[in-house]
Order: C-alpha cells, then sequence, then structure tokens
C-alpha cells in the first residue's frame, strides 16, 4: 500500500506564489509518475502537471510558465512551485502517484489553494 500526503496549501494574494509538496511512503515501490491535479468548486478534476522518472515535465496549458514540477526520487517526493497566481488558481489540489509496472493510481487527500485579496 502507498500512502500519499500533500502539504503547502494556503490563502495567497494574487500574483503570489506557493509551493506544494507530495511525499509518497509505504512498503517498498518504484515510482513511475507522479503529478499534481485540481478540482474547483463545481467542476471536473483536471491535470496540472506530471513528472515522470526521467524527469519529462507536461504542463496544463493554463499554467505553463507559472507553475514548476519538480521531484526529489530519493525522498520519493514532487513539489509544485506556482507562481504569478490567479483567482482562477484556486482549487483542491491533489497528488497522484504510479508505480513501476502497476496500473494503479494513488492519490492524497488533497490540500486546498484559495488565491485572493
Amino acid at each position: 500500500q502507498v500512502r500519499v500526503v500533500e502539504s503547502g496549501g494556503g490563502l495567497v494574494q494574487p500574483g503570489g506564489s506557493l509551493r506544494l509538496s507530495c511525499a509518497a511512503s509505504g512498503s517498498s515501490f518504484s515510482i513511475n509518475v507522479m503529478g499534481w491535479y485540481r478540482q474547483a468548486p463545481g467542476k471536473q478534476r483536471e491535470l496540472v502537471a506530471t513528472i515522470t522518472r526521467s524527469s519529462t515535465t507536461n504542463y496544463a496549458d493554463s499554467v505553463k510558465g507559472r507553475f514548476f514540477i519538480s521531484r526529489d526520487f530519493a525522498k520519493k517526493t514532487a513539489y509544485l512551485q506556482m507562481n504569478s497566481l490567479k483567482p482562477d488558481d484556486t482549487a483542491v489540489y491533489y497528488c497522484s502517484v504510479t508505480l513501476v509496472g502497476l496500473p494503479t493510481t494513488y492519490w492524497g487527500q488533497g490540500t486546498q489553494v484559495t488565491v485572493s485579496s
């Protein structure tokens, strides 16, 4: 079993920055892809960014140039640096983890990000 825990959310003013962290733990495993998704009230969950084992990244068009995903392989942790935040970025942000050779995706409980003046 893999446990995924997000942290770092909060309230920030428009134009501000936040850094989210996602830590995976549990029995021995190798992580394939780590990702960030978000879900705003009344909307479907959407992809924000992903990073693979080879550190290939992918971003939603809405966050390109403002958000940056990275990972620490040794710590099994991923980060999402969010800059130039907008009110439209307000959502619950979820971390996803997929393992090498397994189809299951593990999710965290989510962390709230609110962008408001």
